[in-house]
């Protein structure tokens, strides 16, 4: 897949919006090596006082939090899904979303993007953005 421009993504507004409502994400491709942005960037999401919800495929616990190997198996609500995974994943990922059926929000981090997942997403009723970073817009929005 080609880079993509995002065509489907949410204002400045809407992704403040967003950061002040919800309170659970689900961390795609969490990483439990500390020198990865997916680290660093859930472990600041936690500290500001995020649940916080691994999903990656080995480990059993990351930043203190137990790991699923996918969102299929986590056994409560998730407000928000936040990936850290390639853009061609991301198909499968709003499939996933739309069927679990309680994600408000679907999050692509800085650098991937997905249209085509994005719209399935949005049309299933979640709020969508991509090619932010979670971090830095919560910095910049200082809730």
């Amino acid at each position: 897949m080609e880079c993509e421009f995002p065509t489907v993504n949410a204002s400045t507004d809407e992704i403040r919006s967003i950061l002040s409502e919800i309170k659970t994400i689900a961390v795609l491709g969490l990483s439990p090596d500390a020198s990865k942005d997916s680290y660093r960037v859930a472990e600041y999401l936690k500290n500001a006082g995020y649940t916080i919800i691994p999903v990656y495929p080995k480990e059993e616990t990351i930043l203190g939090e137990k790991v699923y190997r996918s969102l299929q198996e986590i056994p409560f609500a998730v407000d928000m899904v936040n990936i850290f995974r390639k853009p061609d994943a991301l198909n499968a990922i709003a499939d996933a979303c739309i069927a679990r059926g309680d994600i408000k929000v679907f999050w692509a981090q800085k650098g991937i993007v997905n249209n085509e997942a994005a719209e399935r997403a949005r049309n299933a009723g979640m709020r969508v953005v991509q090619n932010h970073c979670t971090m830095v817009e919560h910095r910049n929005i200082n809730i």
